[in-house]
Protein backbone atom coordinates (compact mmCIF):
# COMPACT_ATOMS: atom_id res chain seq x y z
CA UNK A 1 0.00 0.00 0.00
CA UNK A 2 1.46 3.50 -0.89
CA UNK A 3 -0.56 6.43 0.81
CA UNK A 4 0.48 9.55 2.46
CA UNK A 5 -1.57 11.81 4.68
CA UNK A 6 0.17 15.37 5.63
CA UNK A 7 -0.97 18.77 7.08
CA UNK A 8 1.59 21.62 7.02
CA UNK A 9 2.02 24.92 5.76
CA UNK A 10 3.14 26.01 2.05
CA UNK A 11 6.29 27.67 2.05
CA UNK A 12 5.32 29.52 -0.97
CA UNK A 13 2.89 30.13 -3.67
CA UNK A 14 2.14 26.76 -5.86
CA UNK A 15 4.02 26.97 -8.77
CA UNK A 16 2.04 26.15 -12.06
CA UNK A 17 2.38 25.30 -15.52
CA UNK A 18 -0.13 23.76 -17.85
CA UNK A 19 0.55 20.67 -19.68
CA UNK A 20 0.39 20.84 -24.01
CA UNK A 21 -1.87 18.29 -26.21
CA UNK A 22 -5.40 18.13 -27.17
CA UNK A 23 -6.00 18.24 -23.41
CA UNK A 24 -4.35 20.77 -21.50
CA UNK A 25 -4.07 19.97 -17.96
CA UNK A 26 -2.81 21.94 -15.18
CA UNK A 27 0.21 21.45 -13.24
CA UNK A 28 0.66 22.13 -9.44
CA UNK A 29 4.03 22.11 -7.46
CA UNK A 30 4.21 23.29 -3.85
CA UNK A 31 5.99 22.49 -0.87
CA UNK A 32 4.70 21.77 2.61
CA UNK A 33 6.65 22.29 5.87
CA UNK A 34 5.71 19.80 8.08
CA UNK A 35 6.65 20.09 11.83
CA UNK A 36 8.50 17.25 13.59
CA UNK A 37 7.20 16.09 16.76
CA UNK A 38 9.08 17.54 19.87
CA UNK A 39 10.86 15.31 22.17
CA UNK A 40 11.89 15.83 25.55
CA UNK A 41 15.82 15.27 24.11
CA UNK A 42 14.79 17.49 21.10
CA UNK A 43 13.49 21.00 22.10
CA UNK A 44 13.94 22.80 18.74
CA UNK A 45 13.23 19.34 16.68
CA UNK A 46 12.90 21.62 12.82
CA UNK A 47 10.55 20.57 10.24
CA UNK A 48 10.63 18.63 6.81
CA UNK A 49 9.62 20.01 3.51
CA UNK A 50 7.68 17.70 1.25
CA UNK A 51 7.34 18.22 -2.40
CA UNK A 52 3.59 17.79 -3.55
CA UNK A 53 2.37 17.43 -7.10
CA UNK A 54 -1.22 18.33 -8.06
CA UNK A 55 -2.76 17.59 -11.79
CA UNK A 56 -5.88 18.79 -13.70
CA UNK A 57 -8.98 20.45 -11.58
CA UNK A 58 -6.66 19.79 -8.15
CA UNK A 59 -3.93 21.22 -9.54
CA UNK A 60 -6.22 24.54 -10.97
CA UNK A 61 -7.30 24.47 -7.31
CA UNK A 62 -3.99 24.68 -6.07
CA UNK A 63 -3.64 27.57 -8.36
CA UNK A 64 -6.86 29.82 -6.94
CA UNK A 65 -6.95 29.07 -3.24
CA UNK A 66 -3.17 28.15 -2.27
CA UNK A 67 -0.82 30.82 -0.46
CA UNK A 68 2.42 30.95 1.48
CA UNK A 69 1.63 30.30 5.00
CA UNK A 70 -1.64 28.78 4.13
CA UNK A 71 -2.19 25.43 6.30
CA UNK A 72 -3.65 22.47 3.86
CA UNK A 73 -4.22 18.70 4.99
CA UNK A 74 -3.38 16.73 1.59
CA UNK A 75 -3.58 12.76 0.93
CA UNK A 76 -2.08 10.95 -2.33
CA UNK A 77 0.88 8.75 -2.85
CA UNK A 78 4.72 9.01 -2.97
CA UNK A 79 6.13 8.56 -6.28
CA UNK A 80 9.88 8.62 -6.79
CA UNK A 81 11.95 9.48 -9.91
CA UNK A 82 15.36 9.96 -10.98
CA UNK A 83 16.78 12.08 -13.54
CA UNK A 84 20.17 13.11 -15.12
CA UNK A 85 20.85 16.30 -14.42
CA UNK A 86 23.02 18.93 -16.87
CA UNK A 87 26.66 18.19 -15.15
CA UNK A 88 26.01 14.27 -15.65
CA UNK A 89 24.88 13.37 -12.28
CA UNK A 90 22.23 11.28 -11.79
CA UNK A 91 19.27 13.48 -8.97
CA UNK A 92 16.76 11.31 -7.22
CA UNK A 93 13.32 12.63 -6.72
CA UNK A 94 10.44 11.86 -3.86
CA UNK A 95 7.00 13.38 -4.68
CA UNK A 96 3.91 12.59 -2.60
CA UNK A 97 1.23 12.77 -5.90
CA UNK A 98 -2.09 14.69 -4.65
CA UNK A 99 -5.11 12.71 -4.72
CA UNK A 100 -7.22 15.27 -2.44
CA UNK A 101 -6.17 18.37 -0.79
CA UNK A 102 -8.27 20.90 1.63
CA UNK A 103 -7.77 23.69 3.64
CA UNK A 104 -6.89 23.04 7.64
CA UNK A 105 -7.47 26.27 8.78
CA UNK A 106 -10.90 28.19 9.26
CA UNK A 107 -11.79 31.59 8.69
CA UNK A 108 -11.68 32.71 12.07
CA UNK A 109 -7.49 31.68 12.07
CA UNK A 110 -7.22 34.52 9.18
CA UNK A 111 -6.11 32.28 6.18
CA UNK A 112 -9.08 34.41 4.38
CA UNK A 113 -9.93 31.32 2.00
CA UNK A 114 -12.08 29.05 4.73
CA UNK A 115 -12.99 25.43 4.76
CA UNK A 116 -14.14 23.64 1.66
CA UNK A 117 -17.24 22.28 2.54
CA UNK A 118 -16.75 21.88 6.29
CA UNK A 119 -17.95 23.47 9.68
CA UNK A 120 -15.43 26.44 10.80
CA UNK A 121 -14.46 24.25 13.97
CA UNK A 122 -13.39 20.94 12.29
CA UNK A 123 -9.91 21.08 13.50
CA UNK A 124 -9.87 21.42 17.48
CA UNK A 125 -7.31 23.70 18.93
CA UNK A 126 -4.80 21.88 21.53
CA UNK A 127 -3.10 24.01 24.26
CA UNK A 128 0.78 23.88 24.11
CA UNK A 129 0.82 22.55 27.64
CA UNK A 130 -0.88 19.61 26.81
CA UNK A 131 1.42 16.31 27.25
CA UNK A 132 1.62 14.61 23.75
CA UNK A 133 1.45 11.12 25.77
CA UNK A 134 -2.50 12.05 25.96
CA UNK A 135 -3.48 12.23 22.62
CA UNK A 136 -4.60 9.56 20.20
CA UNK A 137 -2.13 8.84 17.28
CA UNK A 138 0.91 9.00 18.99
Amino acid sequence: MNKVILMGRLTRDPEVRYSQGERSMAIAKYTLAIDRRKTQQNSDPGADFINCVAFDRAGEFAEKYFRQGLRVLISGHLQTGSYTNKDGQKVYTTDVIVESQEFADSRRDGSGAGSRGSKDDDFMNIPDNVEDEGLPFN
